[in-house]
């Protein structure tokens, strides 16, 4: 690995993924190492006009012994090429050979046992279709997903027979542009050039952001149909997101203490059916990206991410708590269990005689 654009001790590696019809392709492996040697492992998967920036996220995983991995995926941040569409996909899966060899370096070349997987809106919804995909393959132990993406924060009309209409009509222009509403309320919310804290490169997470094209539109509703029809992911989930949806068009500092992206309802609706073990935490005055939210809203954030991610992903080698056995299965309080049924079933047989005898 070389140092990353983020300076020490951040690493990268660059993942080859051959060609597609713009050219070749390439994915980018970010990483950052826990002071002490670790076997623990997060990966970090972005959202959409997105990159990794979020280095006090690194810090939180590293100071509890994580190994800290991002990627950048295709056509995102460091792996955008100059002869590439911005974000351009034609299907979700092609994302999934670079979290394949993501996690074939994480836990074979660098000898991690235990892995998280954490997924921000788009890389929600990529991460748990491909989780879902590699489900009994012992790829990853846990999800973290912060604000997936489940569905498109539009009226049923047009996230429904609306979109279906364009992308019939559309459906062979994959590279044509739709006239879709900015991201510019929540770019300004975060950078520190108008209402946020935030600085990272505009080039790669550009404050409009990028426009949208139908191949990624169709991409991105096929995958959102598949999950939401249901999952099987066999490994905990945190699914985690604001109480509040800004839907305004204008600027309003309730921008900075909602979700002006997605309508949390929608994520708290489809969250249960990604898999058995699923848990939901929603928090107040949280943007979209919640590790963005304000000083004390992320600290919430990261502390509830660490009660789950003690009790649902132990570090190995930690020996679980003995259930003690069932009354009922303790052999000396059995028989005591055992002749106390049978004593009541004697006096309700006696109580029923004597009634017998009293009628006749």
């Amino acid at each position: 690995m070389e140092t990353d654009v983020l300076g020490w001790p951040y690493e990268r590696h660059t993942i080859e993924l051959g060609s597609d019809d713009e050219g070749p392709v390439v994915a980018t492996l970010v990483r950052r190492r826990a002071e002490t040697p670790s076997r623990r492992a997060v990966l970090h998967v972005h959202g959409f006009v997105d990159y990794f920036f979020q280095t006090h996220m690194a810090d939180f995983f590293v100071e509890r012994g994580w190994d800290f991995y991002a990627l950048d995926l295709r056509k995102y941040g460091r792996s955008l090429l100059p002869h590439q569409t911005p974000n351009f996909a034609r299907s979700l899966t092609d994302y999934f050979p670079e979290l394949d060899e993501a996690v074939r370096v994480i836990r074979e070349d660098d000898g991690h046992d235990q892995l998280l997987v954490t997924g921000h809106s788009t890389g929600g919804l990529i991460t748990s279709l491909w989780a879902h995909a590699r489900r009994d393959q012992g790829k990853v132990d846990g999800l973290f997903l912060n604000s997936p993406f489940f569905d498109f924060n539009l009226p049923w009309l047009l996230r429904r027979p609306l979109m279906s209409l364009v992308l019939a009509v559309n459906g062979r222009s994959p590279y044509k542009k739709m006239p879709v509403a900015s991201l510019g309320l929540y770019g300004k919310s975060l950078h520190s050039d108008h209402h946020g804290e935030w600085t990272y490169d505009l080039a790669w997470k550009p404050i409009l952001g990028f426009p949208v094209t139908m191949g990624w539109l169709e991409a991105i509703r096929r995958g959102q149909r598949k999950l939401r029809s249901g999952l099987a992911i066999d490994v905990p989930v945190l699914v985690a997101c604001s109480t509040r949806t800004f839907r305004g068009r204008d600027w309003h500092e309730d921008v900075r203490v909602t979700d002006s992206v997605l309508d949390v309802g929608h994520i708290v609706r489809w969250a249960p059916g990604l898999g058995s073990r699923v848990t939901i935490a929603q928090f107040d005055g949280g943007m979209h990206d919640l590790t963005l939210s304000g000083k004390d809203v992320r600290a919430e954030v990261f502390r509830e991410l660490g009660r789950w991610v003690d009790g649902f992903l132990p570090a190995p080698g930690v020996v679980e708590a003995e259930i003690p056995p069932a009354p009922e299965d303790q052999p000396g309080i059995a028989a005591v269990l055992e002749e106390a049924e049978a004593a009541v079933e004697r006096a309700a047989a006696d109580e029923a005689d004597d009634k017998s005898g009293t009628t006749a």
